[in-house]
């Protein structure tokens, strides 16, 4: 009884309340959306939503009662390998929706790769070096090929389906943990130093062929040899261009910027929102991609700052549990999983506002979404795993 309080009193719980707050936000947020939806199954997703936080609070208490050494002994290299075979799955006999394979029944497998790249990334790199190996850096060229086969591998599947944004949202989480394992840095530096030069190359290719169109097609001949299907390259047209087309391509981009700007400062009120009401932001983006539209235009500026501030509580008190974790492992699963939320708030909100382009990436805990919801919390749990058994022998 005495080592269960011990380790109930080592719980973060900032991180706790502030996910609890940001899931009940959610559910409010989808409750208001749900009432400019004509059908009643679609008005009731809150309770979904809200069921499927129940799910995801369970499984957040038993992954945080278990020790994070365990389980990435334990469920590391399986989870990897069931998430590669899933991503394979939906390939073959996954439906359509969106314009995209991506679901096996009412299963998102891509939002399980995220976790499973987080798990197996921290157990290869997380481990203990030999007693011979006195250097800091214990991973070359040959660990750098191997961190980027892992979340390579995934990311390769998830494009096929095809879904960029949550291909390219692992990306920033696996590498910025295999910087904090000291993996191949410079390699890994000039990497990132390439793939940055190459979208600033393919922005200005697609500002080439937009910003003075000529009749000696000119855009069709950029376009001929860019590596990019027709509705990414309009996502990147809406982006640089948002006013060309309001009323085709950039109409989501522009009614969610006008729901943000109407909220002011204390908004509408919950379920007053009338761009979101009348239709003006679409029904079919207000409850997942734009929901942050729906919250600015309600809830208005200080509504929007308090979703700012929950989230970073949960970051920072990621951030506390990797720097006073002193074992590797539970280091960089706590680097991961707060990478991963920090890319998803930040691509979410910028893409909303046209600080970056529409990549359909949703908001942690808020956006309306089975599976990714339970991965978060699945993914908080593991992080407050690490918290509470960051001290036991292993």
């Amino acid at each position: 009884m005495k080592a269960f309080f011990s380790k109930f009193l080592r719980l973060d719980w900032v991180m706790l309340v502030c996910m609890l707050l940001l899931v009940r936000m959610g559910v409010r947020l989808i409750q208001s959306a749900g009432g400019a939806r004509t059908s009643a199954a679609l008005q009731d997703l809150w309770t979904v939503h809200a069921w499927t936080a129940v799910i995801g609070l369970v499984i957040y208490v038993v992954l945080a009662s278990i020790d994070y050494r365990k389980l990435l002994d334990w469920c590391a290299g399986p989870v990897f390998a069931l998430a590669g075979v899933m991503l394979v799955a939906v390939l073959v006999f996954g439906s359509v929706r969106y314009g995209g394979r991506r679901w096996l029944w009412f299963f998102q497998p891509s939002e399980l790769a995220k976790l499973a790249v987080i798990l197996l990334l921290a157990h290869v790199f997380g481990r203990q070096p030999a007693a011979d190996d006195a250097s800091p850096r214990r991973f070359g060229w040959r660990g750098g090929l191997c961190g980027l086969a892992i979340f390579g591998v995934p990311a390769a599947l998830i494009l096929a389906e095809p879904d960029l944004g949550t291909a390219l949202v692992l990306v920033p989480t696996a590498f910025v943990m295999l910087l904090a394992a000291r993996v191949w840095i410079k390699g890994l530096v000039a990497l990132l130093l390439v793939g940055l030069l190459a979208a600033g190359l393919v922005l200005g290719a697609v500002y080439v062929a937009e910003r003075h169109p000529s009749p000696d097609g000119r855009a069709r001949v950029i376009y001929r040899h860019m590596p990019l299907k027709e509705h990414q390259l309009k996502r990147l047209r809406v982006f640089l261009f948002p006013d060309r087309d309001i009323h085709g391509d950039g109409y989501n981009l522009r009614q969610a910027r006008i729901s943000i700007g109407s909220g002011s400062w204390w908004g509408k009120g919950l379920g007053k929102g009338s761009l979101k009401r009348l239709g003006y932001l679409p029904p079919a983006v207000s409850m997942n991609d734009f929901i942050f539209a729906v919250l600015a235009e309600e809830m208005g500026f200080m509504g929007c700052l308090s979703l700012l501030l929950l989230y970073l509580g949960i970051l920072l008190s990621g951030l506390r549990i990797a720097w006073r974790c002193p074992d590797d492992r539970g280091r960089l699963l706590a680097i991961g999983v707060c990478t991963l939320v920090f890319a998803h708030v930040y691509v979410n909100i910028a893409m909303s506002i046209g600080l970056m382009p529409i990549t359909g990436l949703p908001l942690p805990l808020i956006s309306a979404g089975r599976t990714f919801l339970v991965v978060v919390m699945a993914a908080l749990g593991l992080l407050q795993s690490v918290a509470v058994h960051r001290m036991d022998e292993s």
